[in-house]
């Protein structure tokens, strides 16, 4: 399993952009010693985006998410969304629902041996980077098949919530946002009448965080417009010892590969 950190110049938010990445494609089978990829073999991708106030680290630093996505033969694309909730923003360079739903695939696709087929390409994400998977995975259905979206602060076009100082900042006047395609609800609506295809859905929260109602609104929402949603609560607060039990979950929920672990540091027998 390769482990890299890269960056390269974006259009859309107009600088240099740090990702890591993870890419199975150093995996030795153990009776060979040989590399299991074959020649011009595409990998299934998951693009994740993490929470507020985090960066492009987190889901290594905090979850397993390298051990299962190994296990399942799983390129994964984890970028740095500032604190921008995944959306465009109003400033030049700000871009940064073109930057996940479509620079970020486009680039990736041309930098690794990623499938380019969309059931092949998954976007997941926790509390604000699960409202950005949830937006921009409807959005760009074309892209995306499969959504998860973990605690998600899906809440934020609810009515009497009280805004960070840096949320204003991201969608200015919350009344006339909400009529735009940053809200997840607009972008549902203009699927339905595109016909575009529905990407599946799986949402969960913990029954103690202070979302865990929005997220129930949301998906009954999902469900009333036809969507496939797969639901899961358990007794939790928003903390990543939830979000690392439920990224394995996740990834038993996508369209994978059975387990099959390569040769590495920690698995050196059978």
């Amino acid at each position: 399993m390769a482990y890299l950190q890269v960056s390269y110049l974006s259009k859309a938010l107009y600088r240099e952009v740090p990702l890591n990445v993870i890419l199975p494609a150093d995996k030795l089978d153990f009776e060979t010693l040989k590399y299991s990829m074959k020649e011009g073999q595409k990998f299934k991708t998951l693009y994740l985006l993490h929470g507020l106030l985090g960066n492009y680290t987190d889901w290594v630093n905090f979850t397993r998410i390298q051990r299962w996505a190994e296990e399942k033969n799983l390129a994964v694309i984890m970028p740095s969304g500032d604190n921008a909730f995944y959306v465009d923003g109003a400033r030049g360079g700000s871009d940064y629902g073109i930057f996940t739903g479509e620079e970020l695939v486009e680039v990736t696709r041309k930098m690794f041996p990623l499938s380019d087929k969309r059931e092949d390409t998954f976007i997941a994400g926790l509390s604000m980077g699960g409202f950005g998977a949830i937006r921009n995975g409807i959005k760009y259905s074309n892209t995306f098949s499969h959504v998860a979206g973990l605690s998600s602060a899906i809440h934020i076009f609810d009515e009497n919530i009280a805004h960070l100082e840096a949320e204003h900042h991201i969608f200015g006047n919350f009344e006339e946002s909400a009529k735009t395609d940053m809200n997840p609800r607009v972008c549902m609506e203009n699927l339905i009448s595109e016909g575009r295809p529905m990407p599946k859905f799986y949402m969960s929260c913990g029954t103690v965080d202070d979302l865990y109602d929005a997220n129930v609104r949301f998906r009954d929402y999902l469900k009333e417009k036809g969507a496939d949603v797969v639901w899961f609560e358990e007794e939790a607060g928003h903390e990543w010892e939830f979000w690392d039990r439920e990224i394995k979950k996740v990834l038993d929920w996508l369209p994978l590969e059975e387990k099959s672990m390569g040769v590495s540091s920690g698995n050196v027998k059978k």
